[in-house]
């Protein structure tokens, strides 16, 4: 069967995104299998350049993928010792002249080539399913490399959040999440709080996949992408940006486009999910199907 083999550095982040294309082939492929394997080490890696030899242990795929940078020597040998076409996900560190296909965030500001294609945000695995009526998710980050962290002025948004919209809200926290922070969010009244402690690892796919309205801290990048991705309507609650560099960018053009809306621009209305859809790993999926690769 056709299959898909996937290189991964063991990084949930970067799997997530390749598992997001691959799916994405799969539900148009349904012949399509997936495989999985680790990088080679460098010494493989260029051995397996030099002699166009296979690693023993693996089998021929149609397809190569891979993301993050430890994966991309690893993808080149590989491709030249089977002769099929490999796709690297986000910006390589290797010229991108020698991927066969290099899916970089537009953030990133990839150059307009044949074998570069410009995507929305990283890919994901997110997937919309029918909406409840009148739900509502608060997702809470935290401080990070890039943005400061204003406790007060987060819990002032979320308080007239839920006063202007008071549907029943669920509110969750990530790994960033001070504790100082979390303690004032059990506190909070109209929301129901679930700590990213006390939930699973498919807790939050199946949550979004249902939810009509989704409020992200603007510091929960991939949050936002995976939310529009799983259709909910999205807005973004201010934090302080210390770098206002490409992820800040690339969430000024979500806002400049109509997907996202920032809280200092909210009505008081509900939001509106992005009437075209926003599904990158469908419309990346549909770009390597056209090129006849599977």
């Amino acid at each position: 069967m056709t299959r898909i083999l996937i290189v991964s550095d063991g990084k949930s982040g970067h799997l997530n995104q390749s598992l997001g294309l691959a799916q994405a082939l799969r539900a148009r492929r349904s012949e399509v299998t997936l495989g999985q394997t680790s990088p080679l080490t460098p010494r493989q890696a260029w051995l397996s350049l030099m002699t166009g030899r296979v690693p023993m242990g693996l089998d021929r795929p149609a397809l190569l993928v891979g993301a993050g940078h430890a994966t991309h020597l690893t993808l080149l040998a590989l491709k030249r010792c089977w002769g099929v076409p490999a796709v690297v996900l986000m910006k390589p560190s290797l010229p991108l002249r020698l991927f066969d296909l290099c899916l970089i965030p537009e953030h990133d500001a990839p150059p307009s080539r044949a074998n570069v294609m410009a995507t929305r945000g990283a890919l994901n695995r997110m997937q919309p399913a029918a909406k409840v009526p009148g739900s509502g998710m608060i997702l809470i980050g935290g401080p990070s490399r890039n943005s400061g962290w204003q406790e007060a002025r987060l819990l002032e948004q979320l308080r007239a959040l839920v006063r202007r919209d008071p549907r029943p809200w669920r509110l969750t926290t990530s790994r960033r999440t001070p504790a100082s922070t979390l303690a004032q969010l059990a506190r909070l009244e109209g929301v129901e709080l679930f700590p990213v402690d006390s939930t699973g690892p498919g807790w939050l796919p199946d949550q979004l996949a249902t939810t009509e309205q989704c409020w992200v801290t603007e510091d929960s990048v991939s949050m936002i992408y995976e939310a529009l991705t799983a259709g909910c309507a999205v807005g973004a609650l201010e934090v302080p940006w210390q770098r206002k560099g490409r992820l800040y960018r690339g969430l000024q053009q979500l806002k400049q486009r109509g997907l996202l809306t920032a809280y200092p621009q909210w009505s008081g209305a509900p939001l509106q999910a992005p009437a075209e859809g926003f599904n990158e790993s469908a419309r990346c999926a549909e770009a390597i199907l056209k090129r006849g690769w599977l």
